[in-house]
Formats: structure tokens, sequence, C-alpha cells
């Protein structure tokens, strides 16, 4: 048995739903996916955002991505030996109406796979929740686990792959069986967004997917950027960003005056004051 070290609970890695981790969505009466076609049948019926969290973060459709993720939270890091691991996909996180919409890869290994929240617990979630807290967007600079107190200010984070890949890697197939998650999440609070932020060229290309977004046909596509900036004909403004990874912060490709220009960029075109 291991105790989260904010709520006391004590619990098996990895977490199961029900067991008092702070901000699981899910029951242990919550509906599991097993495969692509029950992603799908789950994605397009869940009703709101809450009702998506859940059912996402209990999805088995992908047999290498649960067992990988479920061995890191056993396995873990020496640094972090002493603390439960989430080992479960990974629901969008922040507003449920935002207008700001950031759009990441997968969740780290040892970060949000281990905190269960997004970009929490990483040194990628390290500056991109400072650079958020600088921009006025979120209540702190820091971002632990999910029991921290962070809270948003009209933005979203999310991804399209929910679970943890090998060697941050998932398989085309296992992005495929993923898509519905994302589909549907956007689905729920596109009529809010007025700025997506890719992180990323992988990002940028997962956001022109998005239902609405731009026309299937449209060409030239935009191009991705640090700093571009796509009108589209839904009227959201699409915004690149290099991924705030530990390789990008430490060559100096990306700076954190560099993501502060995206986020005061990103705030003003949302309209956000």
């Amino acid at each position: 048995m291991l105790v989260h070290p904010n709520t006391g609970l004590a619990f098996d890695s990895p977490v199961l739903p029900g067991t008092g981790w702070p901000g699981d969505p899910a029951e242990p009466g919550t509906p599991k996916a097993a495969d692509a076609a029950q992603v799908r049948a789950l994605a397009g019926a869940a009703g709101s955002v809450p009702e998506l969290d859940a059912v996402v973060s209990v999805c088995r459709a992908c047999p290498r991505l649960v067992a990988w993720r479920e061995e890191v939270a056993v396995a873990k890091r020496r640094a972090f030996a002493d603390q439960p691991y989430w080992g479960r996909p990974v629901p969008g996180w922040g507003s449920i109406r935002p207008r700001i919409f950031i759009v990441g890869l997968a969740p780290a290994a040892h970060g949000a796979n281990r905190t269960g929240r997004m970009f929490t617990g990483d040194r990628s979630g390290d500056q991109l929740y400072a650079a958020l807290y600088r921009a006025g967007l979120v209540n702190q600079p820091t971002s632990v686990d999910a029991a921290d107190g962070l809270h948003t200010k009209q933005v979203r984070i999310s991804a399209p792959v929910r679970c943890a890949p090998p060697a941050n890697a998932p398989t085309p197939a296992e992005r495929d069986t993923c898509w519905p998650w994302l589909e549907a999440e956007w689905r729920l609070v596109a009529e809010h967004v007025r700025t997506i932020v890719a992180l990323g060229g992988f990002g940028w290309q997962i956001a022109l997917r998005l239902p609405g977004v731009t026309a299937m046909r449209a060409t030239p596509k935009p191009r991705f950027g640090h700093g571009a900036v796509a009108e589209l004909p839904s009227g959201v403004r699409l915004l690149g960003c290099y991924h705030p990874s530990q390789q990008n912060m430490f060559t100096g490709r990306l700076t954190p005056a560099m993501l502060d220009d995206i986020f005061i960029e990103a705030k003003k075109l949302a309209g956000i004051k």
C-alpha cells in the first residue's frame, strides 16, 4: 500500500478509480474502453467535459500503452520512489469553457503519468506553467501534483495521446485509436475557444484536424513556426509555439522570453483581459 502525500489516502499503485486521488473524475463503475470501437462509442456519447474526462481516465484500448504506463507506475523513478503514480490515461485539464486551448503531445512517463494532470511534475510543465503564470493565465507559477491548488483562467490543456508512450513515441495505430477523445473534447469546448496554441509541429497538424477548425481541402495549409498565426475559416486563431521540452529549453531554441511572447499574444487574440 502507498499513501498519497496530500490526501493521506492509501491505495495500490497504479491508482484505481474511486480511491480518492485528487481530481479523479472516474468512479469504479465508469465504463472502460477496451478497443478502438469502444473509444469511438464512448467519446461520441459523452455529453459533458466531466463525463468525457471520466471515460478517458480509465481507457484500456491500447495494450502496449496500458502495459507501459502501468509498468512505469510500479517501477518508478528513484527520485519518486516514495510517491504513488497515477499510471492511467491523463484527461484534459483546465477550464470547461476555455478561450485558449493548448494542444501538447502525450503525457510524460514520470510527469503526468505520475501526477495525473497534464504537464505536471516534469520540466516541460515547469516551463509551461511558469509562462502561463507570468501571462496571468494561471494562479501560481508551479505545477507539482493534482492537489497543489493550481487553477487556470479560461485555459484548457489537452493532448492527442492520453497515455505515456514508450520512448515518447506512440504508434500511428495508437494515435488513431486515441484521436476520438480529443475530437470529443473539442466538440464540447469549441464554441468558447478563440485561440489554439499548438506546442510543436505535431500539435499544429493535430489542431488542423479538429472538426470545424479549417476546411478539409484548404490549400495551402498553414505552416507551423514559432509565433506563426493562422487565421482559420472557423474564426479561431491557431498560434504556433516550440514545445517547452527540456531539450528545446536547454539548447536555447526556446527561451522563457519566447514563451512569454506566445502567451501574451494568445491572451490578446483570445480577448482575455
